[in-house]
Formats: structure tokens, C-alpha cells, sequence
């Protein structure tokens, strides 16, 4: 038997580990594949924080099962994070919606789940994070208008309101009946 694999994607400051810790506790079954990146380790995220010579070595060497570049940032999932995959648990990732198809393209039965919020919530979200400049912030404010590659299928929350409603929500588009269902 094998599990499904999920790609929690939006715009930075959507709120998507937020809500992926809350569905990992009320759901412990579901696996977090935590994330490798190239930036310094901070208290309010979980990952492991490699300097990129290590992360571009260990690329080399595929440790990664999944990788991709954003914010000036290498991000990786190594492959034995999507192990549990092979015992039939299921496993959410937070990716990036621009290495979608480099995803599907490793694992085209990928499901994907877009969390947004409004431009307003976003720049307050982002601005009260304390880890970007201004300038930062504002780029990041531009691309979340990226729009997701055509024909995904993928379930997209708004969370503008209280995390306990984006978890929730998060937990019914994991449902089997409504991860495949069209934007919603």
C-alpha cells in the first residue's frame, strides 16, 4: 500500500506551516517531511538549516527526492522523508509553487494544496515575522500573484481568518473525497 503525498503551496506568509502543524496535531498519523534549506535555523519554523556547500553537495549526491531554489534559497526534501510514503502514511510537504512541475514530474500522483490570504494579511503576516527587509517584503508581496501551472486539480484555502479555520480546512481537503476536487 502506498500513502499520498501533499504539496502545501502559497504565497510566503499565507500561514502554511501554521496550519500544517495544527493538522499534524490533530492528525499525528500524517507525515511532515521536514525541509532542508540554506538559510540560518530559526525558532519559528522547523528545518534543517545546511550552509550551501553541504546542501549543494548533498544534491549531488541525491540525497534529495525533491529540490528547488526560491528567495535566493536552496530548499530539499530528502528522500528518506517520503519513506512512510512506502508503509502507506501519508505525507504533506510545504513546497514551492513555481517547482511544481519538477514535482509532479517525480511524483505525478502529487496532490496539491494551495493556502493564500489577501494582500493585506499578508504584508501584516510578513512584516510581523521580523525575518525580511522591506524591499524583501515586498517581492515577496509580487509574486504572490503566482499562479499555479494549469490542470492541477489543487484544493486552495483562503486563510485570512483564525488558524483554527484554516486547519480545518486544511484537514477536509485532505479528506479522500476532496483532495482531487478542483479549485475551490
Amino acid at each position: 500500500m502506498s500513502g499520498r503525498l501533499f504539496a502545501i503551496v502559497g504565497p510566503s506568509g499565507a500561514g502554511k506551516d501554521r496550519l500544517i502543524a495544527g493538522l499534524i496535531a490533530a492528525r499525528p498519523e500524517i507525515h511532515r517531511a521536514r525541509r532542508t534549506i540554506t538559510r540560518p535555523p530559526a525558532e519559528s519554523e522547523d528545518f534543517e538549516s545546511l550552509p550551501v556547500p553541504e546542501f549543494a553537495a548533498l544534491h549531488g549526491q541525491g540525497g534529495f527526492a525533491l529540490s528547488w531554489q526560491a528567495h535566493g534559497l536552496g530548499y530539499g526534501i530528502r528522500a528518506s522523508e517520503l519513506a512512510p510514503l512506502a508503509a502507506g502514511r501519508d505525507v504533506i510537504f510545504n513546497g514551492s509553487r513555481a517547482a511544481l512541475p519538477a514535482c509532479l514530474a517525480a511524483y505525478p500522483a502529487l496532490r496539491v494544496i494551495e493556502i493564500t490570504a489577501s494582500p493585506g494579511v499578508l504584508q501584516a503576516r510578513l512584516a510581523g515575522r521580523g525575518r525580511e527587509a522591506a524591499a524583501e517584503i515586498d517581492r515577496r508581496l509580487e509574486r504572490a500573484a503566482l499562479a499555479l501551472p494549469p490542470g492541477l486539480g489543487a484544493v486552495r484555502i483562503l486563510n485570512d481568518g483564525a488558524p483554527e479555520a484554516g486547519i480545518a480546512a486544511l484537514i477536509a481537503a485532505l479528506q479522500p473525497d476532496s483532495a482531487c476536487a478542483a479549485s475551490r
